[in-house]
């Protein structure tokens, strides 16, 4: 495996861990529709503490789906769309490769009843 599609493996693999949680999808959506927020405010809107948002922004942040950006004394966070994508592209990769392997085993089970007479 080369080191770029080592790479991208890794941060697929980040972005479904990330997304295995309830909690940091919930956060996706809710930072996805209010835009750039604090942890202070999507804590508000869950039944989890703020420094439980801010630990589940941390793990989201490393996948790649957020970023912080200090204003002042606040972090404000924002939904990074580029990890998402890239995983989308794999997933996409993947469901066409198992539609090719569905496709020729289909060919290869519909064989014998169109060569028989």
């Amino acid at each position: 495996m080369t080191d770029e599609r080592r790479g991208s493996a890794e941060g697929v693999d980040s972005v479904l861990v990330a997304l295995a949680d309830p909690t940091r999808r919930q956060l996706l959506d809710l930072l996805a529709a209010q835009g750039e927020v604090t942890a202070t405010t999507l804590a508000a809107r869950l039944p989890v503490s703020r420094q439980a948002v801010v630990k589940h922004l941390a793990v989201l942040d490393a996948a790649g789906l957020v970023s912080g950006r200090r204003v002042g004394r606040e972090v404000r966070y924002a939904v990074r769309p580029a990890a998402l994508d890239t995983t989308a592209r794999w997933m996409a990769t993947l469901a066409a490769d198992w539609d090719r392997r569905l496709e020729n085993i289909k060919r290869a089970a519909e064989a014998p009843e169109r060569d028989s007479p």
